[in-house]
């Protein structure tokens, strides 16, 4: 019964994507952005199943199972950040995109300012390619994980059954299909977490005893704050810890395959709607998970006998009855699907419009380049890494830092020359991957560093120009 409910809401996404098939046009701007038609409704839903990933059911769970509510903080900081950066950049995002014709990010990037920075392009193309490769193969790695907890495959079938199905529908309608299907797996995730949170709370006697109880599982477990110091401080340490995430929420603007949805969305005059339908169904998400975690933990008390990313499974196999356990699974597996087929969408695009323009342009190039890059993405979920929230932290912190300075500064109108903007993005990357490389994390999270590294290579640069620019003598008073 749990494999007959799960396989039905896999074939009620399939389905709904294929459907997209009879609206589609045969041109790469309907099958890349969808013809900028889409409702913002649609935009918000889509966008929020795209941010609450398989890192959210898996990897956010994980987290907050073994480290407990200061987890929150996660939460609050990316909330805030994600918030604070839409308000100067989302709409001017979807303005230039039609303005410029562009269908791909890393090309808005480039000819943000009117020109074109060809190498800027490519180096953007390039970035979003292997970053976005590698955090779409965490998707896979996800769902994969839950069906070896809840049917015993082998981790490679679920990952195997997660590209195929993103493949068929992406193929058939391109981003179109890709946003239908975010908007049915956002109802789906939604009502799976709430069920887990529900059945969880009767279970453990109430909201009182289940509060009571968390602050038996350890000394720190219900502590605001995480237990560490940083030059002697507690305090600081917590802030650094919360500025880190908050910098995290604000890289959702570095994101290729979160941006493009707001690109696609069908008036700038609506980009307000779309926020408000988009922060509302996030926060609400977002803490049905972390109580849905910490619900494990008092349920699935043994800590050291299983993957704690493993728990939402677990725990709905242990609570529920089979027909249930199929919606959750579906719920969990939906995630990751609908932040997958962003993802290669978005690679798609970074091959056929910023790294071989001229070569794999056109309708039937996009697709065959999707079909490449699920393929690829699908190597990478089978030979890689296993570790969902390392991977999705690396990729995201990369992405944010490489991108994501030079988007505020645009937005701000200020002007970047391209090599200028070259070296903030590779600084930015160099930054956070120093950061990570010497451990420092555990201060604050990379991404602070990368984007900051970006930011002090703009002004910089800027410092070099006119300090040169002062030493050069007047004409009028050369010799």
């Amino acid at each position: 019964m749990v494999a007959l409910s799960f396989i039905s809401f896999l074939l009620l996404f399939v389905f709904i994507g294929a459907m997209s098939f009879f609206k589609k046009k045969k041109t790469s701007q309907d099958y890349l952005l969808a013809n900028q038609s889409v409702k913002p409704w649609l935009v918000a839903l889509s966008a929020v199943a795209t941010n609450n990933s398989g890192y959210m059911f898996v990897g956010q769970i994980g987290f907050t199972y073994l480290y407990g509510l200061h987890s929150i903080w996660l939460m609050i900081g990316w909330v805030l950040g994600d918030f604070v950066s839409s308000i100067f950049v989302h709409k001017r995002l979807r303005a230039k995109t039609e303005e410029r014709k562009v269908m791909s990010f890393a090309t808005l990037l480039s000819q943000w300012q009117g020109g074109e920075f060809k190498k800027l392009r490519v180096i953007c193309g390039l970035i979003t390619l292997i970053f976005l490769g590698t955090y779409a193969a965490a998707q896979l790695n996800a769902g994969s994980k839950a069906l070896h907890v809840m049917f015993g495959w082998d981790y490679a079938l679920g990952a195997i059954i997660g590209s195929v199905i993103v493949l068929s529908y992406c193929f058939a309608g391109g981003i179109r299909a890709s946003i239908w299907t975010d908007a049915a797996q956002s109802f789906v995730m939604f009502a799976a977490m709430s069920l887990m949170v529900v059945i969880s709370l009767v279970t453990l006697g109430g909201v009182p005893n289940f509060i009571d109880s968390l602050y038996n599982v350890s000394p720190d477990y219900m502590a605001l704050f995480p237990d560490t110091t940083f030059l002697g401080s507690a305090a600081l340490a917590s802030a650094l810890f919360v500025i880190g995430w908050f910098f995290a929420g604000a890289g959702v603007i570095g994101q290729p395959h979160i941006m493009v949805r707001f690109m696609t969305i069908d008036d700038t005059k609506n980009m307000n709607r779309a926020r408000a339908y988009y922060y509302g169904w996030f926060i609400s998400f977002y803490m049905l998970t972390i109580i849905t975690a910490l619900a494990a933990r008092l349920l699935l008390p043994e800590v050291s006998s299983f993957d704690a990313e493993l728990a939402l499974p677990t725990l709905a196999q242990q609570l529920l009855p089979d027909i249930l356990v199929g919606l959750v699974i579906a719920g969990l597996f939906a995630a990751t699907m609908s932040t997958a087929d962003s993802q290669i969408l978005s690679c798609t695009a970074a091959l056929t419009n910023d790294l071989f323009p001229k070569k794999l342009s056109g309708y039937k190039a996009n697709k065959l380049s999707t079909v490449f890059i699920t393929a690829l993405a699908l190597c990478i979920a089978l030979f890689g890494s296993k570790s969902v929230f390392s991977l999705v932290l690396i990729a995201w912190s990369a992405l944010a830092s490489a991108f994501a300075p030079l988007l505020i500064l645009y937005a701000f109108k200020r002007k970047v020359s391209e090599y200028q903007a070259i070296a903030m993005v590779l600084s930015g990357i160099g930054g956070m991957v120093l950061w990570r490389y010497f451990d420092l994390n555990n201060i604050t999270y990379e991404i602070v560093p990368g984007v900051l590294t970006g930011f002090a290579v703009y002004a910089l640069w800027g410092s070099c120009k006119c300090a040169a620019s002062a030493l050069k003598k007047p004409e009028g008073q050369q010799q």
